[in-house]
Formats: C-alpha cells, sequence, structure tokens
C-alpha cells in the first residue's frame, strides 16, 4: 500500500503537534455529510460540515455545522457582524476556498477567513470533519479543532 497522501489539513494539524485520526471511505464524487457518516461509522451528532458564506460587506466566512443543521443566515450575520449573509454558490467554493465541494475544510484554505465552529461541537470528546479532499474524514478534539482552524465557538444554526 502507497504512502498516505496529505491534505493541507492534514500538514497543518502535524505541524502543530494535534493529534487525530484518518478515515478514508470510497467516493469519486461529492456525497452529502449523512452520507460520509454512514460510510464512515461517524456518528452523526458528532459529524460537521464546512459551509461558506459572504457577508453585505463582500467578506467570506467560514461557519463548521453539524451535518444535519443549517445555518441560520440572520443569526449568522449577527455572529460575523454583518448587516446579511448568503451562502456562496457551489461553483464558487473552490475558487474561494482552494477545496472542493464535499471535500471542503476550515482548516487550511486557500485564504485565511473568520470561522464560526457551532458551539455544540465543545459537548463531544472527539468531532467528525472533511479532511481537505472527497474520500477523507478526520477525528479529532473539538478545541484542537478550533486552535487548527483559528476559529471561534457560536450559535448560528436554525
Amino acid at each position: 500500500m502507497g504512502k498516505e497522501v496529505k491534505t493541507n489539513a492534514m500538514r497543518i494539524l502535524d505541524k502543530n503537534k494535534i493529534a487525530y485520526e484518518l478515515i478514508t471511505y470510497e467516493c469519486d464524487e461529492f456525497i452529502d455529510g449523512l452520507h460520509t457518516a454512514e460510510l464512515t461509522g461517524a456518528p452523526v451528532d458528532a459529524s460537521f460540515k464546512t459551509l461558506v458564506a459572504q457577508g453585505k460587506s463582500g467578506a467570506y466566512y467560514v461557519f463548521v455545522v453539524p451535518i444535519a443543521e443549517e445555518v441560520d443566515l440572520k443569526r449568522a450575520a449577527k455572529t460575523a457582524k454583518e448587516k446579511s449573509m448568503e451562502m456562496i454558490h457551489v461553483k464558487d467554493i473552490t475558487p474561494v476556498t482552494g477545496y472542493v465541494r464535499g471535500g471542503c475544510t476550515a482548516i487550511g484554505m486557500k485564504k485565511k477567513f473568520p470561522v464560526f465552529i457551532q458551539e455544540s461541537a465543545q459537548n463531544f470528546e472527539q468531532i467528525y470533519v472533511s479532511a481537505g479532499r472527497i474520500g477523507a474524514t478526520l477525528k479529532l478534539n473539538p478545541m484542537d479543532f478550533a486552535r487548527a482552524a483559528q476559529g471561534e465557538f457560536a450559535d448560528f444554526i436554525q
């Protein structure tokens, strides 16, 4: 078996000596977080997806949300101190983040954006997030994830 190819997220975790477990699964194209959790055996309530929104100012914001939940855009705008907020279009995910849909993570995006992690992540010893490519999930401590993503915890779901 060949050596595992590291993603930006894994390199950043390694550099910061943050422990994580890499879980891989067979998948060639985008599937939603619920199907990913099913494939990896990760608990749904401890699995999080990464969504990117743009504020009225034009600035981008990253929201790490439980996979079965949606961002409340009014609460997200308030969290980010913006007048309003809207999700970016799917076609803009790669140009904005450097990651592909279904493989987007808050760690190691091509530019640094404010990151907000749904506060419920703190209720778990380990959370599951994308490793930065389709077919790879990271299992790690939510506080370590927040440190690596330079994110803060907030409540912004519907």
